[in-house]
């Protein structure tokens, strides 16, 4: 056999042949060449429009302007992983309703998952933000922004989990059963360690999706990346320089994400080979 590491986009699509091969790499050169083309005539407006101008720029050479944004990017963080942190003990809590003998807890499992997969996370921040106070309730803006994208999160998460669960081979259950374990010890220390590691670069992918979301912290005026940005924007009126350094910053951290889900995607993929 070979030693190569097999991953689901292995086993979903077939190795391009020798043809294909050479049409994705003329594709490829195309695309460049014309990405080239549209970034050149990007910077020929920007320059005809004065958009290139060192009073939209200079303030990037100073060091409270990166603190001010660093300070930004590591609320987003903090929320992001509050959120994230959330919708994984909601989303668990969800999948076991929907994999329960209960047909009251699947069903009510499953209006849950479907309610938060199909409500757009903004909906559910203006229901934390303007509707929820009315009833006394006083949240402070992190808890504004990260309760409402764990919850739009939580649905997806709960489907993850649920697709790890069965993807674990029957025959680990009725091992652990026929060995005098009860469904629970089943569960817990058989099914789920193997189910968690199935799905472990989904959860990871997951997470930019999260990242994206807090984006709409601005809306309860949470110091965010996106909100710090506006306060630039509004003390040096460059709204281009400031959005496109702040776009390059949100591109590496997702672009690091799914590098990050695609090795371990790898990295697990090997280790149940070796396993096998």
């Amino acid at each position: 056999m070979s030693g190569k590491v097999m991953t689901a986009k292995d086993a979903l699509y077939e190795p391009p042949g020798p043809r294909t091969k050479k049409k994705i790499l003329i594709g490829t050169v195309l695309s460049l060449l014309s990405f080239a083309f549209l970034l050149a005539l990007m910077i020929r407006r920007f320059y005809l429009t004065g958009q290139l101008d060192p009073k939209y720029w200079f303030f990037f050479g100073r060091l409270s302007t990166w603190r001010f944004i660093a300070k930004g990017l590591i609320g987003t963080v903090e929320a992001a992983f509050a959120a994230g942190a959330m919708a994984f003990a909601a989303g668990f809590a969800m999948m076991l309703g929907r994999i329960g003998k209960s047909r009251f807890l699947r069903f009510a499992a499953t209006v849950l998952v479907d309610f938060t997969r199909g409500v757009p996370t903004l909906l559910f921040i203006y229901f934390f933000f303007l509707v929820v106070p009315q009833f006394g309730w006083k949240l402070s803006a992190f808890w504004k922004i990260t309760l409402p994208v764990a919850i739009s999160a939580s649905g997806l998460v709960a489907e993850q989990l649920r697709s790890g669960v069965n993807a674990v081979p029957k025959g680990q259950r009725e091992a652990a059963l026929s060995i005098g374990m009860t469904d629970r010890q089943t569960f817990y220390r058989v099914i789920f360690p193997q189910a968690i590691r199935y799905v472990i670069p989904s959860l990871i992918a997951e997470m930019v999706i999260v990242f994206k979301d807090t984006t709409f912290a601005y809306v309860v005026n949470f110091p965010d990346l996106m909100q710090n940005a506006k306060v630039l924007i509004s003390n040096y009126d460059a709204l281009l320089s400031i959005y496109l350094v702040v776009a390059v910053i949100y591109i590496l951290i997702n672009y690091s994400l799914n590098r990050l889900s695609t090795k371990a995607e790898k990295l697990l993929s090997g280790k149940q080979k070796q396993g096998s």
